[in-house]
Parts: structure tokens; C-alpha cells; sequence
């Protein structure tokens, strides 16, 4: 005889065998795992994910918390007081009736994140120096947190267990180090070995983002040369078709097979439900787009306490199809305050590594065509961006373009690290360790020379008299190669700078240019420029211009502005020759000049 439960059984059986199946593992945010270093002097908030209703009790060292999962994700969350540095390992117990998540070796210090785009990502295995940076790497007080590329279209609650390249948090040893990002690993190196105390870093950088996509998408909404880029993201993602998009990518594909006369058995196979996009072919998910980096690599941790961010980025941003030197400087600030708003610290320390330099190095031959590149509009707005945040004191801009070698991804990153770490231990720690600027306070001409005045000594870290990397240029903003020289000081000046010149003031002049209105320096994406403030290596002038000749832009997102680049091209190449010639046609005549721009300075007024 066939047994019949009674219906209200069935159901209760039936709704107890979802709730089984359906039971949310008590989980941690992915940020928390063993080895992990909290940040200290900040409270210390933990949070997860639990079935709604169940209380979490969580223990950290001799203190407990206790909280209760709710809403539709059953997020919990607890919070212990703010500690000192500790170097003496804790451990966590989080439960909620018999299950339980152990954390060992937890230490309290400082955690700093490292973000921009591929040059931050880059491991210390590929670049120079890295067989005595990793034989300096036992440190066990270094712990290393790395997040693959995980760029999202809407923001994210955690990291997937599969984007987390160090599987929880790293140990730095002489093996480990190697697969950090460089710049990252020898700024926390350096840090924890002045310091003494536990340092933690985060590689939240992703290869070929823009600024756009690192800069949290609700900031977009507080200025209208962003918001006006935001609007057109929205529309472009509203309107996306990715059966149209995956088609079209197949057919172009195709094309390209059938025009290499390729055998059939090698053409592209049809897409199915759009296979074969990434999501660099996605609107609003591409790794160029409105917030997609923030949202899954940034953003995804943010309740997380930290002390700082280094962030180094900029060549996508500084293709021709890309450059908007204006609509950068604007996401820079905001990105700076987004990131303040996200960690709930209205001074959080922010330092920008500028601009790397690549590619083909400015030289004689060179000069005047090198000049026309975007990136020195980038640097530019990278610092004028940073300087618009308002916050000189925690803030820093970091010239790298002094640092040179070719190439998309150079392989000097320990310099860059390095500096970043003398900024941070003389800024933000306080510490002796130098770290300094100098600023142009005045230029003006007299006669066909430019005369700069800087408020610091600015001269080259070898002590030569001849100076690198200026360009000067009159009313037809058409920039020549320039010879620059400090004066020497007068004799009743009892000079202290090297070698009797006034290392504050620099003459530049060039035979091109009669009436000089404007000057530059620095101004290629891999410049010359041998200036450094108080003649430190490791203290470079940035670069600058006195004019307001803008790069071409347009504030539509949809159009990009033109400019006839081969004429530019075309007409920096011809002044280059003519400057050349002139050089050896009149070589007394410039051995001349030049001797009137190391002229002594008048004495001073008494």
C-alpha cells in the first residue's frame, strides 16, 4: 500500500530541504585572511556573510564582538577599538553555531594600496635590480595582498577567490617578492625596515586602465566635464546590443582571415551568445570606462582600513585617441576625494608616481619633434589635478620621467618605488629622510633671453653648469631647443651654491627665437631634463611650461578634437634643422651669448 503524507507535511519537509540546500556558509570578506596586516590607530571593522538571522560571534586576540547576519545577503558586521602596532601575531575566530573561520598570524600596522595600471602591476622578477632586492627580501613584517584584473560593470561586494593572485596575503620572502609588483614591494621594503612596524600592500592596479575607470563612478557626478562623460557612458552601456557587438567583432575577424588568404579549418568559429567579447568590448565593463576598475578592485574593499595609496598610471590616457589633459586633471581630484570618501578619511595620504617614461628618448637630433608629444600634458595634469585637491600636506606629486629606458613597461621600477618611500617617511612618517620640490616663481624676458626664478636651487644632482631640457618659443607658439645657464653670482654675494652660480635663476635663450614669450621644460614623453631640487638624484624638477597653449581638446565625449600632426611634425623637423644650421653658422656669436648668460648677478640692493 502506497504511503500518502498529508500536504502540510509535504510542504514543511519540501521548505526545510531549501532552506538546507540553500544555507549560507558563514564567510569573510575575502580582504581578511591569515597573515593579514590590520591598520592601526583606525577601528578595526570586520565583516562577512552569513544565513539572515544567525548571530556571529568574533573573537580577535582576548576581545569579542558579536553581530547579527541580516538583509537580503545576510551581511554582518562587528568592530573592535583601534590598536597600537603590534608585531605579536593574533588570532581570529569568527562563528555562528558550529561553523567556524580561523585567521592566524595577524599583525597590526600599516596598509598601504598600490594602484594605476600595468607599470604598478609589474613584478620586481622582470625588472633590474631584482636579484638584490629579493636577496633583501626576508621580511617577515611585509605581507603582500595582489587582486587579478576584475573590472565590473556595477560595484561589487567581494573579491572572487579566483581573482586573488596571492591566495590570501603573502609572507615577503626572497620568492614571494618577486611576483609583487616592483614599485610596490621596494616602497614597502623600505618602509618597514625604517619603520619597524608590520606593512601590508594591496595591488589593486589593472594593465591598460584610464583614469576613468579608477575614479569611483558616483564622483562623476559632482562636475560637469565629468558628468557630461558619465552621461554618455550611461547612454552607450543602455544601448549596448551584444549580439550585434559579438557579431561584429566575428565578421571583422573573418575579414581579416579571408584577406591572409587563410585555409578555412583556421577561420573564426561562429560566436555563440557573445563568446568572444572581453570586457574591453563591453560598454561600461572595459578597463577604459566609468568606475569598471573601482568597482571590482578598489571599491570591493573599501571598508577595509588603510593609511595610503601610491597610485601610477597614465599611458592610456596619453594616446592620441585618449588624450583630454583638461577632463584629466578634473577625474584626478576627484578620484583623490572619491577615495577619501570610500576609506572615511578626509586626509588620506595619496601620492602620484607621474607618468613613466618610454619610448625613444628626446635627444639634439630630435628635440623639437619629441616636444610635440601628449604625454607631458598628462604629468601636467597628474600635478595640477593633485594640487586641486587642496591638500599639500598629504598629498604628493612624484616626478618619474627622469627615469628613463624604452619601452611600453620600462624596467627601472625600483627608483620609483624608492622615491615613493623617501615621500612617505619624510611627509607622512615624519621622519629626517629628505624629501622636497621646487616651484618656477616668476619668468620674464629680457630682451631675447627668458629669466626664471625657482624658490629652492634647482641644478643638476653632478653639479655641471650646463643645463638639460628647456624649449622656448615666441608669440607663434613654435617651440625651439633652448641653451640654459645659471648666472654666476656677484662677488660680494658670499655665494654658497655650487660653484659660485645662483642655482635659483636660469637664463634660456635660443637663436631661433627673437622675442621670447613662453617656456618649457621637460616636455617629451621621455625627456631631457637634468634638473634636480638641491642637486639630489633623487629629487627631479617636474615639468612645466609658462604658456596656456592647451593641448586640442573638446568637451564632447563622442568627438575627439583633430589637429594636423604630420604639418606639426613636418614643421618641428624643419625648425630642428634650422636651429642646427644657424648653431654652426654662428658658433662665435653663441659662444658669446652664452658667456653673457653666466654673467655674474647684479649685487643685491643693500
Amino acid at each position: 500500500m502506497k504511503c500518502i503524507r498529508p500536504l502540510a507535511l509535504t510542504l514543511s519537509l519540501f521548505a526545510a530541504s531549501l532552506t538546507i540546500s540553500h544555507a549560507a556558509p558563514l564567510k569573510l570578506h575575502s580582504i581578511f585572511a591569515s597573515h593579514m596586516v590590520l591598520q592601526r590607530n583606525k577601528p578595526i571593522v570586520i565583516w562577512g556573510w552569513a544565513d539572515a538571522g544567525d548571530q556571529i560571534v568574533v573573537n580577535f586576540g582576548n576581545e569579542q564582538a558579536k553581530s547579527t547576519a541580516a538583509g537580503n545577503k545576510g551581511r554582518w558586521e562587528v568592530t573592535f577599538p583601534a590598536r597600537e602596532a603590534s608585531t605579536t601575531p593574533v588570532t581570529l575566530l569568527a562563528s555562528t553555531g558550529e561553523e567556524k573561520v580561523a585567521l592566524e598570524d595577524i599583525v597590526i600596522g600599516d596598509v598601504w594600496v598600490m594602484t594605476g595600471q600595468s607599470n604598478m602591476s609589474f613584478a620586481l622578477k622582470a625588472v633590474q635590480e631584482k636579484d638584490t632586492e629579493a636577496a633583501q627580501a626576508h621580511l617577515p613584517l611585509l605581507r603582500f595582498f595582489s587582486i587579478a584584473p576584475n573590472e565590473q560593470a556595477s560595484p561589487q561586494d567581494d573579491i572572487p577567490a579566483e581573482k586573488i593572485e596571492t591566495q590570501g596575503w603573502a609572507v615577503s620572502t626572497p620568492e614571494t617578492c618577486l611576483e609583487f609588483s616592483a614599485i610596490g614591494y621596494v616602497f614597502g621594503a623600505r618602509l618597514q625596515r625604517s619603520l619597524g612596524i608590520p606593512i601590508g600592500l594591496i595591488k589593486s592596479s589593472r594593465g591598460g586602465a584610464s583614469i576613468e575607470a579608477i575614479v569611483p563612478s558616483h564622483k562623476f557626478e559632482d562636475d560637469p566635464l565629468a558628468k557630461r562623460y558619465a552621461d554618455y557612458m550611461k547612454q552607450k552601456m543602455a544601448e549596448f546590443d551584444q549580439e550585434a557587438a559579438s557579431l561584429q567583432i566575428w565578421n571583422n575577424q573573418l575579414a581579416r582571415a579571408k584577406s591572409k588568404k587563410l585555409p578555412e579549418e583556421k577561420w573564426p568559429t561562429k560566436p555563440i551568445k557573445g563568446d568572444n567579447l572581453t570586457s574591453w568590448n563591453i560598454p561600461g565593463m572595459s578597463p577604459s570606462d566609468m568606475g569598471s576598475v573601482h568597482h571590482g578592485m578598489f571599491g570591493v574593499f573599501k571598508g577595509f582600513n588603510i593609511k595610503g595609496v601610491l597610485f601610477h598610471q597614465g599611458f592610456n590616457n596619453a594616446l592620441d585617441s585618449n588624450c583630454r589633459p583638461k577632463r584629466y586633471r578634473t577625474l584626478m581630484k576627484l578620484m583623490v576625494e572619491g577615495w577619501r570618501e570610500d576609506f572615511h578619511d578626509p586626509a588620506l595620504p595619496v601620492g602620484v608616481i607621474g607618468f613613466c617614461a618610454g619610448g625613444d628618448t628626446q635627444t639634439v637630433e630630435n628635440f623639437e619633434t619629441k616636444g610635440l608629444e601628449t604625454a607631458p600634458y598628462i604629468r601636467e595634469a597628474q600635478r595640477l589635478g593633485l594640487a586641486d585637491a587642496g591638500d599639500p600636506v598629504n598629498t604628493a606629486y612624484l616626478p618619474g620621467d627622469d627615469i628613463q629606458i624604452p619601452g611600453l613597461h620600462p624596467i627601472k621600477k625600483c627608483e620609483h618605488g624608492a622615491r615613493a618611500a623617501r615621500w612617505a617617511l619624510s611627509r607622512i612618517y615624519k621622519s629626517d629622510v629628505e624629501w622636497d620640490s621646487a616651484k618656477l616663481v616668476s619668468s620674464e624676458t629680457q630682451g631675447d633671453v627668458m629669466v626664471l626664478k625657482f624658490d629652492k636651487s634647482v641644478m643638476p644632482d653632478d653639479w655641471s653648469p650646463l643645463i638639460e631640457g628647456f624649449s622656448i618659443a615666441g608669440e607663434d607658439g613654435k617651440y625651439a631647443m633652448a641653451y640654459a645657464r645659471f648666472p654666476l653670482q656677484s662677488a660680494k654675494s658670499n655665494a654658497s651654491n655650487a660653484r659660485g652660480y645662483d642655482t635659483t635663476t636660469i637664463r634660456v635663450w635660443s637663436p631661433l627665437v627673437k622675442e621670447p614669450k613662453a617656456v618649457r621644460y621637460s616636455w617629451a614623453s621621455s625627456p631631457l631634463g637634468n634638473l634636480k631640487v638641491s642637486g639630489n638624484p633623487a629629487l627631479p624638477l617636474q615639468n612645466f611650461r609658462t604658456d596656456s597653449w592647451d593641448y586640442p581638446e573638446v568637451e564632447d565625449p563622442t568627438t575627439i578634437a583633430k589637429t594636423d600632426s604630420k604639418k606639426l611634425k613636418e614643421e618641428a623637423t624643419a625648425r630642428t634643422l634650422e636651429r642646427r644650421i644657424k648653431e654652426g653658422e654662428m658658433i662665435e656669436e653663441v659662444l658669446e651669448k652664452l658667456n653673457t648668460l653666466t654673467a655674474p648677478l647684479a649685487p643685491a640692493a643693500k
